[in-house]
């Protein structure tokens, strides 16, 4: 699996958003930024798109910045990816273009779409609650640059 900047930006905004679920302040695009390195345009655009999902939720002004739209525990890392990145193209366009060619294509289709499958059921399993634990419980250093 290959993931884009976007999608790893929107999983890092959605993580410190969850880390700060219960919080009376909103957090701001700036501490996101400056905690994970995050270019603040493309930050911008990203929360966007995941509040009109519905994951997300802002608050405007002085004190505004954005905090999550329900429960760390209820967001997944599938709902972020399939935001961002949408259904799955790659198995959309080889269905398209090749399907019922041959009985070995529909096979290795059947083998990717099983694979697709899998991938999404592991991001299921995945809560921002989970992430939020871990975070919190690692020992491991690589945890912490």
């Amino acid at each position: 699996m290959r993931l884009s900047a976007k999608t790893e930006y929107a999983a890092i905004a959605v993580l410190e958003l969850a880390r700060n679920w219960g919080a009376a302040d909103p957090v701001r695009i700036r501490s996101i930024c400056a905690a994970h390195g995050v270019p603040s345009r493309f930050l911008v655009q990203i929360l966007l798109q995941l509040k009109g999902a519905g994951i997300v939720t802002s608050t405007r002004g002085a004190a505004g910045g954005y905090q999550l739209a329900r429960a760390p525990a209820q967001i997944t890392l599938n709902d972020v990816f399939r935001v961002i990145e949408g259904p799955d193209e790659l198995i959309t366009s080889i269905t398209a273009d090749l399907a019922g060619r041959s009985r070995s294509v529909s096979v290795l289709l059947d083998a990717w779409r099983d694979v697709a499958a899998k991938e999404t059921a592991a991001m299921e399993g995945v809560t921002f609650a989970t992430l939020v634990e871990r975070s919190r419980t690692t020992t491991d250093p690589m945890y912490y640059i």
